[in-house]
């Protein structure tokens, strides 16, 4: 039997369904294919669609997923969303009302036109079953901890009417407990506390980064004014909190100044991020502590967006209130559309898969067989070497040992939204120095925010001081202490409080990258990395090889490794010739023009190129380089586009390398 699961939107890839549709409705966009109770593909929209955390419908995931199974459509069984319909419903007539020139198309007939005009498929109405938003947020998490019986808790922004599900798990079945309604949603707590510190929605690892470098004393009474614990697990958000801002009239009563986005922050923001974690944190074990007595319960399934707090993970651990703890790599929404196929397939009759524990997230697109991607790497041959090499995992720790950092791309992407040995960047943990330089070189971050290591399985207790609980460390799920002894070896990934998100990577569950880790440990005594995603701060993490090559050139990486094939840039300098390349609009790409101002009444055009999504960039750039883009047609290249141009003036070329650099066009071979 064979279920596809989907979570995100029904908006075109180059369009909305209604005008600048809110990113918090219907978010993380992704499809997951299941067959007899077991995940066999799973891939989030962005990855393919390269619009970072997209809420468009996942046609193309849904591709991907069929393409890896080996399968059409037609041999699909059933499609699982994950929301009632009727909560679907009820917020997409919300948006027609405020939308009224927008046609009212209901979510089942949505879906239905999604897969007759992209699939020439007829789903029947029959085989489209929607799910309840906690249920699957549940059963995706459940499914993959290896638990006969367990406690679940679901935490996020809102489900349908809730924010927060307890359940009792055992026989492949749940059991619900409690509910804690949306105006006790404590993702909305901390994301509210998000907005105060100048970010936004999908930003809050951001504050759970920069809260070590705080007090929680400062604000402990004011962020603690919001909330009261009550008996039996229960706790109240105070009255008057059902406010898009839930957590700003307290605080700025009692002086706080909210930063907006850009500016520099003060010891207060930190000390303010510091107190809405320890609130957060407060609240949840107080949930927990009571639903684990009640229980008797010994292992904890944690899903939802919530769940995606590794700090708060920590603090579980460290309770002592359960002997095992389990938390999903897509606790965030993507998960719960996996769950919605997970909820479908037995009821609909399959069998239970066995109880397994879940140890690589690498449900994705895989690069290609060995000679797609030699040949994906040779098209590049312009502006890249590439060498194949017997054994280019020694080659790599190598390399990393004489203090490069690495682009690494192997087999397929991992499901989630971190990277854990198959898209990652890596790079010597020991020093200090390389958490700034791989911030500036790359990602183009705060320079507050920490990179994780990775570790191998044998070696973990050396380096890091693990709680008795058990934990599925695979997937940077869990914040840990570093052990005192390691802080100043391990300088590049220790945090400032002495703590890291530590991934640990067995032999058996990726080989490949556990023979990096230890080849690496060989030639320095330390078997340790520092790994983050593969992608710089315009982009998701890559998927394709185009994609892997297009960060690489456009970023400071030292080397690209790419299954066997160690790579380089042709130019020592790390510029790229652009010439032999061609330039191509994304679909949601958009060439602007429009009349300038000041004196004379109107002053020269002024020309921009934006992507037109919610929340998307927008970038000036000069008249000639206007023009140029003007006359890009997909099939020219660069030199060609200047040739007929007559050539162009010192600087449009790397204006033009910049654009590529934002992700506002693409630059592939011919």
């Amino acid at each position: 039997m064979l279920v596809l699961g989907l979570s995100g939107n029904f908006s075109a890839e180059a369009s909305d369904l209604v005008p600048s549709l809110p990113d918090q409705w219907f978010h993380d966009s992704a499809a997951c294919l299941v067959r007899d109770g077991v995940v066999v593909a799973a891939v989030e929209e962005e990855r393919l669609n390269r619009v970072k955390k997209t809420t468009k419908f996942p046609v193309n995931a849904i591709r991907a997923c069929l393409d890896v199974a080996g399968v059409s459509i037609g041999e699909v069984d059933s499609v699982a969303y994950y929301f009632r319909e009727d909560y679907v419903d009820t917020t997409l007539n919300f948006f027609y009302t405020i939308h009224p020139q927008v046609p009212t198309v209901y979510s089942r007939e949505l879906i239905k036109r999604w897969f007759a005009d992209s699939f020439g498929w007829d789903l029947a109405d029959d085989r489209l079953l929607f799910t309840p938003h906690h249920d699957a947020h549940a059963m995706s998490t459940v499914t993959g901890s290896g638990m006969a019986e367990s406690l679940v808790l679901v935490l996020d922004g809102r489900g349908e009417e809730n924010s927060g599900t307890v359940y009792r798990a055992g026989d492949g079945q749940l059991e619900k407990l409690a509910d804690y309604p949306v105006f006790k949603s404590l993702g909305m707590l901390y994301l509210n506390a998000t907005q105060l510190l100048g970010y936004g929605f999908g930003d809050e690892y951001k504050v759970m980064g920069l809260a070590p470098y705080g007090d929680p004393e400062t604000y402990r009474e004011a962020f603690g004014s919001l909330y009261a614990l009550r008996d039996n697990g229960e706790y109240d958000l105070m009255a008057g909190m059902v406010v898009p801002d839930l957590v700003g009239p307290s605080m700025v009563a009692r002086g706080f100044t909210p930063r907006r986005k850009g500016e520099e922050f003060t010891q207060a923001h930190r000390d303010f991020a510091a107190a809405a974690q320890a609130g957060l944190e407060e609240i949840v074990l107080h949930v927990l502590a009571h639903w684990a007595e009640t229980t008797g319960l010994p292992g904890l399934c944690f899903g939802g967006g919530v769940a995606h707090n590794s700090s708060l993970n920590g603090a579980i651990l460290r309770s002592g209130l359960f002997e095992e703890v389990f938390v999903h790599p897509a606790s965030h929404d993507a998960g719960a559309g996996e769950g919605a196929a997970l909820l479908v397939s037995r009821k609909l009759g399959a069998d239970s898969a066995p109880v397994r524990r879940m140890r690589t997230a690498d449900a994705g697109p895989a690069l290609g067989t060995a000679d797609q991607v030699r040949d994906g790497l040779a098209a590049w041959h312009s502006v890249v070497d590439v060498e194949r090499h017997e054994d280019v995992v020694e080659v790599a720790a190598g390399l990393l040992a004489g203090g490069a950092v690495l682009g690494w791309a192997q087999g397929r992407s991992e499901f989630g939204p971190r990277a854990l040995g198959n898209r990652s960047i890596v790079a010597d943990p020991r020093p200090q120095e390389n958490q700034t330089r791989i911030n500036a070189m790359v990602k183009k971050r705060e320079s507050f925010r920490p990179f994780a290591p990775v570790v191998a399985a044998e070696d973990a207790t050396t380096y890091f001081d693990l709680p008795v609980t058990r934990a599925n460390y695979d997937f940077m799920s869990f914040v840990v202490p570093v052990r005192e002894e390691r802080r100043q070896e391990l300088g590049a990934v220790t945090h400032v409080d002495g703590t890291a998100r530590v991934q640990v990577v067995e032999q058996a569950s990726n080989e490949r990258f556990h023979h990096l880790v230890k080849a690496f440990g060989e030639r320095t005594g330390t078997p340790v990395l520092l790994n983050t995603s593969f992608n710089n701060n315009a982009e998701p993490i890559v998927q394709t090889v185009d994609d892997v090559v297009a960060c690489f050139l456009t970023t400071d990486l030292d080397h690209l490794v790419v299954d066997d094939f160690l790579v380089r840039r042709r130019s020592a300098d790390r510029t790229v010739d652009l010439t032999a390349l061609v330039p191509r609009f994304r679909p949601v790409t958009r060439l602007v023009e429009r009349a300038g101002t000041g004196k004379p009444a109107a002053g020269p055009a002024v020309h921009e190129i934006a992507l037109d999504y919610s929340g998307g960039p927008t970038a000036p750039v000069s008249p000639e380089l206007y023009a140029l883009l003007g006359s890009v047609d997909g099939v020219s290249t660069v030199g060609d586009l200047v040739k007929v141009a007559g050539g162009v003036p010192d600087g449009v070329l790397g204006e033009l390398h910049e654009l590529w650099r934002l992700r506002f066009i693409t630059l592939t071979p011919c």
